[in-house]
């Protein structure tokens, strides 16, 4: 049960998002929040996830 949950929320969360980059509200940090969620079950997520934290990375090692 507690993956479905997750897998859900997970969902919810990106279709959220995605509906609040049209819309006011914080569409990236929704979408943020359910590759998260969803990277603890799912391998595609987790290398999303991955790909964006390196690109942060990099992006804060130009900043500086």
């Amino acid at each position: 049960m507690t993956r479905g949950l997750k897998v859900a929320g997970g969902f919810l969360l990106l279709l959220l998002g995605i509906i609040m980059l049209v819309t006011p509200g914080p569409g990236w940090l929704a979408i943020a929040g359910g590759i998260g969620l969803l990277a603890t079950e799912f391998m595609w997520a987790r290398r999303i996830r991955e790909r964006v934290e390196r690109a942060a990375e990099s992006w804060r090692a130009k900043k500086s």
